[in-house]
């Protein structure tokens, strides 16, 4: 049997094992340690998942993920989300739509200290929807702005998708999570703006809200300055070359353990809690990497992904269309893979042919992150839906689902306008390298 005959087996194994609800993380291991087997002998798989693993185990780059889920963590549990939340609402929540938007904007805040969409959707769900709920807000519109504002913590720096894409592709940490900054500004006015089109045409929808007084809003200003103090400590940091992104993370999670001793939020079950929350994200995470680092070398024995892209850079297509197929494909795979499965499972096969395309590798991670955004929302599976139900259970799930759509069709802009500027997301990467 070739060893391409053998990929293929592998890829229908792999896919049987997930209908079987087996874990992505072993999955990719049992097919990528069989399959190496098959082609280069035991010793070799053997030699692959010991070495692998270790190698994965000892990266110091992947500090960065429990470093900052501990800081999100932290940030929700000293009250850090609310004073963002505050503060947003009492300068804009008299619009029409304002509470909305003040979620967004919470979300796109929060996304800069927890990294996590689903701790973002999770985090501004429990203070927003009740809020919005007494102002009358139509639940399509509470529920979807809660769900699409989470998905920006998959964008905006510190992004967990971005370490997994620069350890599967071996890009910098650094430069991914600056070339998000834009894009996620970017994509947080579209959010802006879908709201205000949304409430224009269906006043109904989100009715504006009471003003708040000079003196409320800048009290919330003030109160809100410790976030804005860490972000800036850790983003502006990394910016300015000051900061590695591990001293970054490490930086924030201290300073972010700081505040809640401070406000004295944090006792013993709360803090074991957070730590039990870190060890188990960070191990998850862990697990996919190794599973992927013994799939990935599997893979490129069986020479799918240099047929792949034999076959792709052969159509008579421009790297324009091809680059359209690619993304089309991202977003089918998204209605029914998670976002860390499909970056794990496609970028092996789908990295070689984008290089040979010439597309630059930093523009490509910020466009597959917002299309792993799009999934995050994308019936049927759709999580951060999942996550707002949860949140919401007395909304039905139908009605979540039809208040994502604007927000999708936003996201969708989003990628047209950084396909055509790609200088949007390469501006600060290359005046910051």
């Amino acid at each position: 049997m070739t060893p391409t005959s053998i990929g293929i087996l592998g890829l229908t194994a792999f896919f049987i094992l997930m209908m079987l609800r087996m874990p992505i993380a072993m999955c990719m291991l049992i097919v990528g340690f069989v399959g190496t087997a098959a082609i280069n002998g035991l010793q070799a798989a053997l030699a692959t998942l010991s070495g692998e693993s270790f190698e994965i185990a000892g990266y110091i780059d992947l500090s960065v993920i429990p470093l900052f889920v501990f800081m999100g963590n932290m940030a929700g549990l000293s009250g850090m989300s609310r004073d963002l939340y505050d503060a947003a609402y009492a300068w804009v929540g008299h619009w029409r739509g304002g509470l909305a938007a003040t979620t967004i904007v919470g979300c796109a805040g929060f996304a800069a200290l927890s990294g996590s969409s689903f701790a973002s959707a999770v985090t501004m769900g429990r203070v927003a929807l009740p809020e919005m709920k007494r102002f009358n807000y139509d639940d399509r519109l509470a529920t979807g702005c809660v769900a699409a504002g989470g998905t920006l913590g998959y964008l905006i720096p510190p992004s967990s998708g971005f370490v997994i894409y620069a350890v599967l592709t071996e890009q910098s940490i650094a430069k991914l999570f600056i070339a998000g900054i834009l894009p996620g500004l970017l994509l947080t006015g579209l959010f802006l703006g879908t709201i205000a089109i949304w409430t224009g045409l269906c006043p109904g929808l989100g009715p504006a809200g009471p003003r708040s007084s000079y003196a409320r809003r800048w009290s919330t200003l003030r109160r809100a300055w410790v976030f804005v103090t860490i972000v800036l400590t850790t983003i502006g940091g990394l910016y300015g070359g000051v900061m590695t992104p591990e001293e970054a993370a490490g930086a924030g999670a201290f300073l972010t353990l700081v505040v809640a001793l401070l406000r004295r939020s944090l006792h013993w079950e709360n803090f074991k809690q957070v730590v039990l929350h870190t060890l188990r994200t960070t191990a998850l995470v862990f697990m996919i990497l190794i599973g992927a680092h013994i799939f990935i070398p599997f893979m490129a024995l069986s020479g799918i992904p240099s047929h792949l892209v034999s076959f792709l850079t052969s159509l008579p297509l421009a790297p324009t269309g091809i680059l359209v197929i690619i993304l089309a494909t991202y977003v089918f795979l998204g209605t029914f893979l998670e976002g860390i499965a499909m970056l794990v499972l496609t970028l092996p096969i789908v990295f070689p042919v984008v290089i040979s395309l010439g597309y630059n590798p930093i523009w490509f991670g910020v466009i597959i992150v917002i299309v792993l955004e799009m999934g995050l929302l994308s019936p049927p599976v759709g999580v951060n839906v999942f996550v707002v139900k949860g949140v919401a259970p007395d909304v039905p799930l139908n009605t979540i689902f039809r208040g994502i759509w604007p927000f999708w069709f936003a996201m969708m802009l989003c990628l047209a306008i950084l396909s055509v500027f790609p200088q949007i997301a390469l501006f600060l990467p290359e005046a910051m390298f």
